[in-house]
């Protein structure tokens, strides 16, 4: 099995626990928050495909699908156009409102199209490639795709407690 196949069937995961987690949520759910000031299902879900869509873009000389695709403009949020939710605060959290968890899926799996077009394309050498240098050391191209992998499974499975929270709740 070559890198390359690694990634794609960890990012082929990441996609089928997205679909699990918004499988049957309405909008209560997907904004639910356990606590104020806690985060969302929605708000983390976005967040994920934000950040994919993002750093994959940065990484390959893409375009991001949040703009190129116009999902900025379905979603609406009355957030800056590059707003990946880094270091979102609970009121910014909140401004991550959608109808459906059809926009989220819609989205989500746009950018993991984009995401397996380029990770079919890697050979073994191109994951050497320094793809930041504001790190010490400068980050390659292989533990940017790795931090993103990791940082995506984090979320989701966040989402998929909190989600298992508000079903728990109302049941």
């Amino acid at each position: 099995m070559h890198a390359k196949d690694i990634l794609i069937d960890g990012y082929g995961r990441i996609r089928e626990e997205v679909h699990a987690v918004l499988d049957g949520l309405g909008p209560e759910e997907l904004h639910h928050r356990p606590a104020p000031g806690a985060n969302t299902v929605a708000w983390l879900v976005w967040h994920l495909t934000r950040v994919q869509d993002d750093h994959f873009a940065d990484a390959f000389g893409l375009d991001q699908v949040w703009l190129a695709q116009d999902w900025r403009k379905r979603f609406g949020l009355d957030l800056p156009r590059h707003d990946t939710g880094y270091g979102h605060t609970p009121a910014k959290v909140a401004k991550v409102r959608v109808e459906s968890a059809g926009l989220l899926t819609g989205y989500y799996d746009a950018v993991h199209e984009q995401t397996l077009g380029v990770l079919r394309t890697l050979a073994a050498k191109d994951l050497e490639r320094i793809v930041d240098e504001r790190w010490d050391p400068p980050v390659s191209l292989g533990v940017r795709l790795v931090s993103v992998l990791s940082d995506d499974l984090q979320h989701v499975g966040q989402a998929a407690y909190l989600k298992g929270l508000v079903q728990s709740a109302a049941a």
